[in-house]
């Protein structure tokens, strides 16, 4: 196997703020692993608040191609993954393009959809949500246009202009919210008081309500709280799942933390004996991150994979809706047809 790889930044259509701060862009490397003829096609995305950047993806991934030099038809994805998780601690991004990337191969190897190697169940796909940053009332009226073909919204809260950004979405559309406070209540009585009000306005989850380490905070909202409250930053790998059970009803499942598919299929199966909510989210990612997340997606309670609707260069053709699901078509791997090759 071959491992090529190329940065890439993708320029989000609006300025994305959140509770924590403000972005235009974000660091991606795409990868690609080569067997022979077929090529799998992976990608990593990294915000800045988990610390990957373009200098330490391409570093590590260096250190993987010397794994993968050695690898060649039949092979374990699961046993690849294992020893480039050894290779040093972190680099979730990283490590999930690769996953990917020998996933979309395995798949185009043996002329079966992604979705299919992991045994999901296209008719159980749930709705995903599209995501409205922070920004002024006129900038949501756009963005609600954007979300035309999706069926939920999903709101950033955590600043303390929260209720006239419910309010002004609920001036122009009625759909399910699903709210994410991104770390910002910071006084749990009042997070409380505010999630009852959601509730009221058809908000159908919390995620986030509390700094990621205050778990004590975060279960005495979940005790109360009558909706489900999804642990987000608080949750990144299969291992911190009995650290959070007893704090939120479920957790939020993204590629780019947990390392790949790989590891999110164990993490679902290991939620769901634990009782917790499963919901499947993302980064702002190109159509091959996401249509990753999508080949999990139908084990979800919740689905939050919109990140290709909002940035302006993805080099993937786009996932097509259906009633505000993202359709798992029967193509081969990830089933993506690329016009930036990678190449490093």
């Amino acid at each position: 196997m071959q491992l090529s790889c190329r940065p890439v930044l993708w320029q989000l259509r609006h300025p994305f703020r959140i509770a924590t701060g403000m972005r235009t862009h974000t660091q991606a490397v795409l990868t690609e692993i080569r067997l022979g003829d077929t090529v799998g096609y992976g990608e990593a995305s990294m915000p800045p608040y988990y610390g990957e950047t373009h200098e330490t993806a391409t570093a590590f991934l260096e250190q993987v191609k010397a794994v993968l030099q050695k690898e060649s038809a039949p092979f374990s994805t699961a046993a690849i993954m294992e020893t480039i998780d050894a290779i040093a601690p972190g680099h979730h991004a990283a490590k999930a393009s690769v996953d990917i990337a020998l996933h979309d191969l395995l798949g185009k190897l043996e002329d079966r959809p992604v979705w299919q190697l992991l045994g999901a169940e296209p008719a159980r796909m749930p709705p995903t949500s599209f995501t409205l940053g922070i920004d002024t009332p006129e900038v949501l009226r756009e963005k609600l246009t954007e979300a035309a073909g999706f069926q939920i919204l999903k709101v950033k809260l955590g600043t303390s202009d929260d209720k006239a950004i419910i309010r002004t979405v609920r001036e122009i559309s009625d759909k399910p919210i699903y709210a994410d406070a991104n770390q910002g209540w910071n006084d749990p009585e009042a997070a409380l008081d505010l999630i009852h009000w959601l509730a009221e306005q058809n908000v159908c989850l919390i995620e986030q309500p509390t700094p990621k380490d205050d778990l004590d905070a975060a279960a005495w909202i979940a005790e109360r709280s009558p909706l489900p409250v999804i642990a987000d930053e608080s949750f990144q790998r299969l291992q911190a799942l009995d650290r959070v059970k007893e704090a939120f009803h479920g957790v939020n499942i993204k590629l780019m933390k947990c390392t790949g598919l790989g590891e999110g299929l164990r993490i679902v199966r290991a939620a769901r004996e634990q009782g917790l909510k499963v919901m499947i989210g993302c980064m702002t990612e190109s159509s091959c991150g996401i249509m990753a997340a999508a080949a999990l997606a139908p084990y979800c309670d919740f689905a939050d994979i919109d990140g290709c609707w909002l940035i302006g260069n993805n080099p993937f053709d786009m996932p097509t809706l259906s009633e505000g699901c993202i359709e798992l078509n029967a193509r081969p791997g990830l089933g993506l047809t690329n016009t930036l090759q990678a190449g490093h």
